[in-house]
């Protein structure tokens, strides 16, 4: 029997269940995951702050579907990750984060960097546990991934100490990794919501992140198609139903949701952003989830249905089936209201998209970089005012490509985000859109893009100003603010070509549509640096609380 360091071992483990990257910043408590990531090919990406490794790890679970894993030193090493930790559980997110711990053998003594790491990381995951003796890491360890990757989805914590972690043990007989089962479906809600939206004359379809992850969007194509409802998406629901389809909406939001008499959610819940599941003409809702626990209880659903998404939508496809007679011509009167309400719409921001204002409007910016934009580009959203221009202007075509701080809102996921969807996609457009408040949350993680290899395309809006709260602040206290402002116009682009990048200052509009070909052609982290005018505040309506 060969023996390693249980550290070692538990690589092997995660090898063998499809894991090829750990993403970390170096602490001595944690060397032999890094031992066994030489020994069984694992990639490390080792970054300049905890925060990026664990937003990393996060992002790859999104866009992989299957969870990504962060590796944290002791104390401060975790602590620093707890945001992503936290991110990842609003956002459903699958993700293991394997701690260091201070050694078992001196646990109480004061020990450097001891913690109890478990107490505070319990309420933010799905699972957090100690793996104490050598043995029981790998097992421990597999059994995390597991349960992070299992419905509903999201983060999983084990630390493992000092003197077990470099303590050998058996590494012949590792345990198996299984995927997760499907959950079960409840056909008895999934026939009952099916009459429903057999007899609905205008419903309407949201689509969330879960219909991605659990890989239900072929599903949902054909349920869409066969009911013929308008469908809106959100989070990474978009791109599940490409934008041009003809069912496909997103400026016509709040005629459907005023007008509707039945709307399904899929995959998402009914917070702050669908207003807590109160739309404003009053229609009854179906929730449809992964597992009982998801259904939003608080919006007194008419119908909440949990199961394995595939098999849900597929049940609600042939237990509706397709409209006909007068119920068809209903449907189509419906959806070509609101195709109406969706085309002026945007024809009315056409004017703004081309805007010649200087300083340059934020709308003009993805103005430009639309007309630049693969289908299949992965778009990363790090701001507040300026990504909410992005949400409202960047339409998705493919699924598996929008990635925004989600609800959680947090800020400084950029650079970690960009790091997964650069191994994600290697071949695929990345541009990451960041607020220049937000850049100051990670920025020197540029220098893990450069080192890495990880070209990314970085867009900032740059109005020197915190625009998400100061205009709020201004309302609320008669024009007064504080707390609000940043240094105007600082070269940021600056800052990455110093860290071994390249990017530009633009100032003038008519530059933008060069400025982006230049960073796309330049195969090194590139930085547009867009001056926006600060005097331009998103308009914001939803409902925060």
């Amino acid at each position: 029997m060969s023996e390693q360091a249980s550290g070692h071992v538990a690589m092997g483990a995660l090898k063998q269940a499809g894991v090829e990257h750990l993403f970390t910043l170096s602490g001595g408590h944690i060397f032999p995951l890094y031992e066994g990531c030489r020994d069984h090919d694992v990639r490390i990406v080792d970054t300049r702050h905890e925060q990026a490794a664990a937003f990393a790890a996060e992002g790859l679970g999104k866009l992989t579907r299957r969870p990504g894993v962060a590796a944290l030193t002791a104390g401060p090493g975790v602590t620093n990750g707890v945001s992503a930790v936290a991110s990842a559980r609003f956002g459903g997110s699958p993700m293991l984060v394997l701690g260091g711990r201070a050694p078992h053998g001196t646990w109480g003594r004061g020990g450097l960097q001891e913690i109890d790491h478990v107490a505070f990381m319990a309420p933010l995951t799905k699972q957090a546990s100690t793996a104490a003796e050598p043995a029981e890491v790998p097992g421990t360890v597999l059994d995390a991934l597991h349960t992070a990757a299992t419905p509903g989805r999201g983060p999983t914590f084990v630390d493992i100490p000092m003197d077990t972690i470099f303590t050998p043990t058996a590494d012949d007989a590792l345990p198996t990794w299984t995927e997760p089962d499907a959950p079960p479906v409840d056909t008895d809600a999934v026939r009952r919501a099916a009459g429903h939206l057999a007899t609905a004359r205008h419903p309407v379809i949201v689509a969330g992140t879960d219909v991605w992850l659990s890989d239900a969007v072929d599903a949902l194509r054909d349920l869409v198609e066969t009911v013929h409802v308008p469908t809106i998406t959100n989070g990474m629901g978009r791109g599940t139903l490409p934008a041009d389809h003809e069912l496909s909406f997103s400026w016509a939001r709040k005629a459907a949701f005023t007008d509707a008499d039945l709307v399904l959610v899929v995959g998402t819940p009914l917070d702050f952003r669908l207003g807590f599941g109160a739309f404003p003409g009053g229609a009854p809702v179906i929730h449809v989830v992964d597992t009982p626990d998801q259904v939003a209880e608080h919006a007194r659903p008419l119908e909440g249905v949990a199961g394995h998404l595939p098999e849900v939508l597929r049940g609600l496809a042939e237990g509706a089936g397709g409209p006909t007679g007068e119920l068809a011509e209903a449907r189509s009167a419906w959806s070509a209201r609101l195709r109406e309400v969706e085309t002026a719409a945007r024809s009315g921001q056409e004017e703004l998209l081309g805007s010649a204002s200087a300083p340059i409007h934020p709308a003009r910016v993805y103005g430009e970089l639309r007309k630049v934009l693969d289908r299949d580009a992965v778009v990363i959203g790090d701001g507040g005012d300026f990504v909410s221009y992005a949400g409202k202007y960047i339409d998705a075509y493919t699924p598996g490509c929008w990635l925004d701080p989600g609800p959680y809102g947090c800020l400084g996921t950029g650079m970690g985000y960009s790091m997964a969807a650069r191994l994600a996609h290697p071949d695929r457009q990345v541009v990451t859109l960041l607020g220049d408040g937000a850049a100051g949350f990670g920025l020197m993680d540029v220098e893990t893009l450069v080192r890495q290899e990880l070209p990314v395309v970085m867009v900032m809006g740059n109005n020197g100003i915190w625009a998400l709260e100061k205009y709020p602040m201004q309302q609320v206290y008669d024009g007064w603010d504080v707390a609000a402002d940043l240094q105007p116009g600082l070269a940021y682009d600056q800052v990455v070509s110093a860290l071994g990048g390249a990017g530009e200052t633009v100032t003038d509009p008519e530059q933008l549509g060069a400025a982006f070909a230049r960073a796309f052609d330049a195969g090194v982290p590139y930085l547009v640096n867009v001056l926006t005018d600060p005097a331009v505040a998103y308009p914001r309506s939803t409902a925060l609380a």
